[in-house]
């Protein structure tokens, strides 16, 4: 097509030819993001500093170097024990969609060359609710890491327990708390990165564990989220279940925007393995 094709085409024709991720909305102040630009600030609004929700592969990617991560237990299988119902067709269905075998990644990375062990959760799949694949992974991670002698990193990103199992999810709190006790006998550090949102028996477990606990800046956490407390009849004041909160009162380390969490990770990471 010439270039006075192009003009004299109809515009619905033109307009198709624009990809549709090329701009994307900010939550925070619905302004329009060139999709390019959105990536190079690590998906964190120029405008009003929105942090948008990432993707496992999006974390890992603003965490650790290129081409470093090996992956960890991917061969769990997945599990049913009421047998609920519809429950493997969704997880299953869950799979498709996000290209994750469960609601946590696991493996080992480096960190401008530091190898550590890295746990990222993702919250598309499921809820990024903890089931008994997501126990058994992060327990697997830090027994591993005892094992080869490497600090911990996980990134939390859970709407809690995953009520399709049961007291199996309930039994994962327990575990992945005991591994964490483990791996503090084994004077090995444990960050634990808490990213919007972080709650249930995630945030009443393992991710509020850490050594040193780190928290995006925005992120939203607690034990029960603001609907289900709603449910109870009980009032919750403004703001309570954010990470701004949580730091005012000594619950979390640091506050961080998400471009300063790589280097301080790198400086905790150096710090904790000279």
């Amino acid at each position: 097509m010439t270039s006075s094709d192009e003009n004299n085409a109809p515009a619905s024709d033109r307009f198709s030819e624009v990809p549709p991720d090329l701009w994307q909305t900010c939550p925070g102040c619905n302004q329009l993001l060139f999709s390019q630009d959105l990536e190079a600030d690590l998906w964190v609004c120029s405008k009003c500093g929105y942090h948008f929700r990432l993707t496992v592969w999006q974390r890992l990617e603003v965490t650790a170097d290129p081409d470093s991560f090996e992956e960890w237990d991917r061969e769990l299988p997945l599990n049913d024990p009421l047998e609920f119902p519809e429950y493997l067709e969704k997880t299953r269905a869950a799979q498709e969609k996000t290209g994750m075998s469960e609601a946590v990644l696991t493996g080992r990375a480096a960190l401008d060359g530091i190898p550590f062990a890295i746990g990222i959760m993702d919250l598309s799949f499921v809820g990024g609710s903890m089931g008994w694949v997501v126990g058994e992974r992060v327990t697997r991670l830090m027994e591993r890491a005892i094992e080869k002698r490497l600090p911990v990193v996980i990134s939390s990103a859970s709407g809690g327990a995953r009520m399709q199992e049961s007291l199996i999810s309930l039994m994962q709190m327990a575990k992945t708390s005991g591994a964490a006790g483990k791996l503090a006998q084994a004077g090995l550090p444990y960050v634990s990165l808490l990213t919007d949102p972080t709650y249930g028996g995630v945030m009443a477990s393992f991710a509020f564990l850490g050594d040193i606990i780190i928290a995006e800046k925005g992120a939203a956490m607690g034990f029960a989220g603001p609907r289900v407390v709603e449910v109870t009849g009980l009032r919750m004041p403004a703001g309570v279940q954010t990470a701004e909160v949580q730091y005012e009162h000594g619950m979390i380390d640091m506050l961080l925007p998400r471009r300063e969490i790589r280097p301080a990770l790198h400086t905790i990471l150096r710090w904790c393995t000279v």
